[in-house]
C-alpha cells in the first residue's frame, strides 16, 4: 500500500495538499523512506507532476555511491511502483492520515513505556508531540461547494420536471417528475395501480415514449401479466384486439418495448434494488411493491417501511433516476373517494416524509346492482415538493381494458 501512496504523491497537487508534518518520512518503510526524500527534493525543483522513471532518475543521481547489490534492490523497488495501480486521492487521503495516526501512536507508546520504565521522568514530551498535532489527526477535508450560480439553479429547475406527466389533468397540475425524485403511490387493492404505472410509463406519449429507460420491478403480480398491462397501454389495444392485429400491435409496440425493462422480484430486497440500478443506469425505476423490498428489520412496520423508503431515496439521488414506490392503502381506505396518507398501511407517516410527491389512488362506492363498473378515479395528490406544490384531488378515468388513464 506504501508503494502505491507514493505513487500517488508524484502527483503535485495531491503531494502539495499533504506535504510536510502529515507526511513525514517516517511513517514510510526505512526502504521507501529513502525514495519519499528523493521525492521531496525533486518537488522543490520541478514545479510539475513527475513519473517513476522521473523520480528514479533523481534517486540515482543523489546516490551514486550504492553497491551493485543494493542497486539491484531499489532497481527492483522502482518496478513495482511502476506496477502499482496509483489510488484514489480520496482513497489515497485516508491511507495518509491511517499511516499517520500509526506514526505518531508508535511515538506515544514509547514515550508511554520510557516513562513506565523510569527513563523518562516527566510526561511533558507527550504533552509537546500531542501539542505539534493535535490538528493532524484526521484527513485533511476538502468541500467541493455546490454550485448555485443563476445558470445552474435555472437549469436544475427546468430539469425538475424532466419525464412528463401524459395524463393532462395531472400534468397541469404538477407537470412531471426527474432524477433525484421519489414518487410515493397508494391504492386499495383492484384500483388500478399497476394499469397507473403501465399507463405512465407505457401509455400514450409516457415516459418510454419520451426516451426514459424504464425497469418494473414486480414482486406481486407475474411480470406476464404485468407486461399484458404494459402491452395494452402501448399499443392502445385491449388483449383481444392485439390477438385480433398482432401487426398493428407489434407496431405501435416495438417502439415503446425498447425503453421497458420488467424483472419478477419476488423475495428481493433493497439492496438487490440497489445493485439493479447502478448495473442498469434506469431513468424511471417502479418498484411494485415497495413495500415488499424492505426487510423486516424490526417488529414494528413503521420503523422498517421507513428505513426502506429511505434507502429508496438515496438511490433516486445517487444514481439520478425517479423511483415510483407503489403501496397499498389499509382497509379503513376502502369505498372512501378522499384519502389522506394516514391511510398508508403499515406506515402513515414514515414512507411519506421521504417521499417527493405523493398521489393516492381512490375509486367511488360500489353501487349494488349497477351494470356498469365504474371507470372513474380520483388521484389525490397528498404531498407535493415538485414544481408547483399543488396539492389536491384530480378526476381522471381509467379504461381497465386498455390500461389506460385519461382526464
Amino acid at each position: 500500500m506504501e508503494l502505491a501512496l507514493l505513487k500517488t504523491l508524484l502527483n503535485k497537487d495531491f503531494y502539495e495538499q499533504h506535504k510536510g508534518i502529515r507526511c513525514p518520512d517516517n511513517i514510510f518503510s526505512k526502504d521507501v523512506r529513502k525514495l519519499k526524500q528523493a521525492l521531496d527534493s525533486a518537488m522543490e525543483v520541478y514545479d510539475t507532476d513527475l513519473t517513476v522513471q522521473d523520480l528514479h532518475a533523481v534517486f540515482q543521481a543523489q546516490n551514486q555511491s550504492m553497491t551493485t547489490a543494493t542497486k539491484s534492490a531499489y532497481d527492483d523497488l522502482f518496478r513495482k511502483i511502476d506496477k502499482a495501480e496509483p489510488i484514489k486521492p480520496e482513497i489515497a487521503e485516508d491511507v495518509l492520515s491511517s499511516m499517520f495516526q500509526q506514526y505518531v501512536g508508535d511515538q506515544v507508546a514509547n514515550i508511554g513505556f520510557e516513562f513506565v520504565n523510569g527513563t523518562k521522568t516527566t510526561l511533558e514530551p507527550l504533552r509537546r508531540l500531542l501539542e505539534d498535532y493535535k490538528d493532524d489527526f484526521t484527513p485533511n477535508l476538502r468541500i467541493e461547494w455546490n454550485d448555485i450560480s443563476i445558470d445552474t439553479l435555472l437549469t436544475a429547475n427546468d430539469l425538475e420536471t424532466q419525464w412528463k406527466f401524459n395524463i393532462p389533468t395531472l400534468r397541469r397540475k404538477v407537470e412531471g417528475v426527474s432524477g433525484g425524485h421519489l414518487l410515493l403511490v397508494g391504492a386499495r387493492p383492484n384500483t388500478g395501480k399497476t394499469s397507473f404505472h403501465a399507463s405512465l410509463v407505457a401509455g400514450p406519449d409516457g415516459w418510454a415514449k419520451q426516451g426514459a429507460k424504464c425497469i418494473i420491478l414486480c414482486n406481486e403480480e407475474s411480470y406476464e401479466r404485468v407486461g399484458a398491462r404494459y402491452l395494452c397501454a402501448a399499443t392502445n389495444m385491449t388483449m383481444d384486439e392485439v390477438r385480433a392485429n398482432i401487426s398493428l400491435a407489434r407496431s405501435r409496440y416495438e417502439p415503446v418495448r425498447q425503453n421497458i425493462r420488467i424483472k419478477d422480484s419476488t423475495n428481493k430486497d433493497m439492496r438487490w434494488v440497489e445493485a439493479v440500478v447502478k448495473h442498469e443506469k434506469p431513468d424511471i425505476v417502479i418498484l411494485d411493491m415497495g413495500d415488499k423490498f424492505a426487510t423486516k428489520s424490526s417488529d414494528k412496520s413503521d420503523i422498517y417501511l421507513k428505513d426502506a423508503a429511505i434507502h429508496a431515496r438515496n438511490i433516486a439521488k445517487q444514481y439520478k433516476c425517479c423511483v415510483v414506490w407503489m403501496s397499498q392503502l389499509s382497509a379503513v381506505a376502502e369505498g372512501k373517494v378522499f384519502v389522506d396518507q394516514s391511510m398508508m398501511e403499515g406506515s402513515k407517516t414514515g414512507k411519506a416524509a421521504e417521499a417527493d410527491l405523493m398521489i393516492l389512488i381512490s375509486k367511488n362506492p360500489v353501487v349494488e346492482g349497477a351494470e356498469e363498473q365504474d371507470t372513474q378515479r380520483h388521484l389525490n395528490i397528498a404531498k407535493n415538493k415538485l414544481k408547483g406544490g399543488y396539492c389536491g384531488v384530480i378526476h381522471t378515468e381509467l379504461d381497465g381494458g386498455r390500461s389506460i388513464y385519461t382526464s
